[in-house]
């Protein structure tokens, strides 16, 4: 009996040591606790969104070959039937964050976002690909102009080029949220909020005001909404 226990704790042990190397490595973790058992995939996109440079090894980072394959086994897994995307990001590469914002409004179960703290730049996109969105009343998101590192050729192929991606990132988030893209480029280009930069910050109020974000609220709101629509989904 006590042989058997044993290997009984072992096996949890390693469950557990499973469970926290997957929080440490990627940000995500299954949840399953609730009486009706809505199975639920979490993900964290927190830092900067890592591109195809790697970051300094003291920068918090999130890094897309992580998500995408944790967005492909949610749409795969028959056992999840939800996902929550919590959020905290000063934005980063725009590619990446394009291709993870595009792939979790591609999933077919449902999705819930939650901005604590900030989502900003490139964190519009990822916030809003969900298909609903919260923010807590003291979070913020920065909409700016597309900016470029590092040497820049100033012709006007250049100017096309970053017009071009600006469009698609506005593109996006019209298209997932009720704001038009032109009251987008209104607030990107405003020169009286930030003191360096062109652009806006909304706090929790005014981002759900503009129609960038569907309601203000916090975990238990999200969770909530979650569970309602995974119901709604199986016909409950």
């Amino acid at each position: 009996m006590l042989e058997r226990n044993m290997e009984k704790m072992s096996e949890q042990e390693q469950k557990q040591e499973g469970t926290r190397e997957e929080i440490k490595e990627t940000g995500s973790l299954k949840l399953e606790g609730d009486k009706e058992r809505h199975k639920i995939q979490l993900l964290t996109i927190i830092g900067e969104i890592e591109g195809h440079e790697a970051l300094s090894g003291n920068a918090k980072a999130t890094k897309y070959e992580h998500l995408l394959p944790k967005l492909a086994e949610a749409e795969d897994n028959e056992e999840i039937e939800g996902v929550l995307i919590l959020l905290n990001t000063l934005g980063g590469d725009v590619e990446a964050g394009l291709a993870i914002a595009e792939m979790i409004a591609s999933l077919s179960k449902p999705t819930v976002s939650l901005v604590l703290g900030g989502s900003h730049s490139i964190g519009g996109p990822l916030a809003v690909s969900a298909d609903y969105s919260f923010i807590v009343p003291s979070g913020t998101m920065i909409v700016h102009p597309v900016r470029t590192n590092g040497m820049f050729i100033g012709v006007y192929q250049s100017y096309k080029n970053i017009e071009r991606t600006q469009d698609r990132i506005t593109g996006f988030i019209a298209e997932h949220s009720k704001i038009s893209q032109k009251r987008l480029e209104e607030l990107m280009l405003d020169p009286t909020q930030l003191v360096k930069d062109v652009g806006t910050m909304l706090e929790g109020e005014d981002a759900v005001r503009e129609g960038l974000i569907d309601e203000v609220g916090g975990i238990s709101q999200a969770m909530q909404k979650l569970r309602e629509m995974i119901d709604e989904r199986r016909g409950n």
